[in-house]
């Protein structure tokens, strides 16, 4: 029997490696065309989009339940970015309560992705060509996420390619570096499961954020990287390790994505390393920006994702105006079609050229605080993922806030279903323990609701600091 099941292990591994290198090798096929892009004409930008946009306005018409009422006054031959206005905006809130009809292949539900993301120990793809992520995101309540083979592939070129652009320019760098990342640990996270796809075998090591931060110097000293990547207060401890003499490593490229990177991060950043830092905004329903490295602020990936910057009543923000939210239309990905998907990200458009000479629009770098380490006495420091992983493989949870106490954790919990809260707390009590926290205490309680911030947005996690 266990030879059997060795044997079936043995045959997935080499099903998935298959389907994994022939991803791989589009990438490589299409990464000169998407270099070519970032010099696109706006011409060019605005025709790309529009023959995506009638695109996916098609398929979610003809294989979405629940996008052909809410598009049934367009035409998918006729429709422009005009017409956008007229289609009522769709949040993470209708997402979940409708995933099924929003998905367009029949064989996809709710209960059969959530059952994959449940059995994830590493990278793997569902039904040999979908890949799917869950992510808690910034407001708080968890998402989950259906890319199919060409936008999983092309969600990784926008998100890759001028960091690639700028790792070309530097001949001391290389084609194939090696790269740490230092993000999420577990394969429900969107970095973790790109940089499998995709970065296996090219030297792109993953270092999960989770881990003690003593273990992460280990590593790094170990791997010697030429590119670091990761959370902005995650590199901040990083530079003070460095600075104190533990970390010692010389990258010649860092990158940053997936919390504000404050000025003042980096400055410390730079200050340490004294090479270029490149800022990525990316979320998990496909909208990417990042830094060229010669202008402020981040280029978006216009020519795959509509961008509309409005105010609290849904109205257009110009450029030099903070938005307080985003509208965006992916046009990458027709698994799941999101059509005016609203993102409680405020951003602020750039109404100047870029010395780079790139057409694709830039906002700057997202306003804001990063998320709240813990530091408990006896310096010991737990980064918001370590609650962040264990709560967002949770299906039935929608929202969380984690208040920091004097031994632990106070957690409060919005559920559409039934979860194990002692489960929960004994699992984050292990984590916080791993991670060095003697006796560590938490509780997990269910609650109906919670008063939200005058931006609408959630605060998650409350240090102590914070008042909490």
């Amino acid at each position: 029997m266990a030879s059997a099941l060795h044997a079936m292990y043995i045959s997935a591994m080499a099903d998935y490696e298959a389907l994994r290198a022939r991803h791989a090798e589009q990438y490589q096929a299409l990464l000169n065309d998407h270099l070519a892009r970032i010099n696109w004409s706006e011409e060019q930008l605005r025709a790309e989009r529009e023959r995506r946009l009638r695109a996916i306005i098609s398929a979610a018409k003809e294989r979405s339940p629940w996008h052909r009422a809410r598009l049934a006054h367009l035409d998918p031959e006729r429709v422009t970015e005009a017409d956008l206005p007229s289609i009522p905006p769709m949040t993470k809130e209708d997402l979940m309560r409708n995933f099924d009809a929003i998905l367009t292949d029949r064989r996809l539900s709710r209960a059969s992705v959530e059952a994959h993301l449940d059995r994830l120990e590493g990278d793997a793809y569902l039904l040999d060509e979908y890949h799917v992520a869950a992510s808690g995101g910034s407001s708080g309540t968890r998402g989950v996420f259906v890319y199919g083979w060409e936008g999983w592939l092309l969600f990784f070129l926008t998100f890759s390619r001028l960091r690639v652009r700028a790792q070309l320019a530097d001949p001391q760098i290389g084609l194939k570096p090696v790269r740490a990342v230092i993000a999420g640990g577990k394969a429900s996270h969107m970095s973790y499961a790109l940089a499998q796809t995709f970065g296996s075998g090219s030297g792109v090591v993953n270092v999960p954020a989770t881990l003690p931060v003593d273990d992460i110097v280990v590593r790094l000293n170990e791997l010697q990287p030429v590119m670091l990547t990761g959370y902005p207060s995650m590199m901040m401890i990083l530079a003070s390790e460095a600075d104190a003499g533990r970390l010692r490593i010389a990258p010649r490229l860092i990158g940053v994505a997936s919390e504000p990177l404050l000025p003042e991060m980096r400055a410390a950043i730079e200050a340490t390393w004294a090479c270029p830092v490149l800022n990525t905004y990316a979320t998990s329903e496909g909208a990417t920006a990042g830094s060229c490295g010669q202008g402020r602020g981040m280029h978006l990936n216009e020519d795959l994702c509509i961008f509309e910057p409005v105010d609290n009543e849904g109205r257009p923000v110009p450029a030099g105006q903070r938005a307080a939210k985003l509208y965006v239309t992916p046009l990458l990905n027709h698994a799941q079609p999101l059509i005016r998907y609203e993102l409680t990200d405020e951003v602020t458009l750039i109404d100047e050229p870029c010395p780079c000479g790139s057409k694709l629009r830039r906002i700057d770098d997202i306003e804001g605080r990063a998320d709240d380490m813990f530091v408990y006495d006896g310096g010991v420091i737990v980064h918001p993922l370590s609650f962040r992983s264990l709560l967002g493989r949770e299906r039935h949870v929608m929202e969380y806030q984690v208040r920091q106490t004097a031994r632990g954790a106070a957690i409060a919990l919005r559920a559409d279903g039934k979860v194990h809260t002692a489960a929960i707390r004994d699992a984050i009590e292990r984590e916080l323990a791993h991670l060095g926290l003697r006796d560590p205490a938490v509780t997990v309680d269910v609650v109906n609701g919670f008063d939200r911030q005058s931006t609408g947005k959630l605060k998650r996690f409350f240090p102590l600091a914070w008042g909490g």
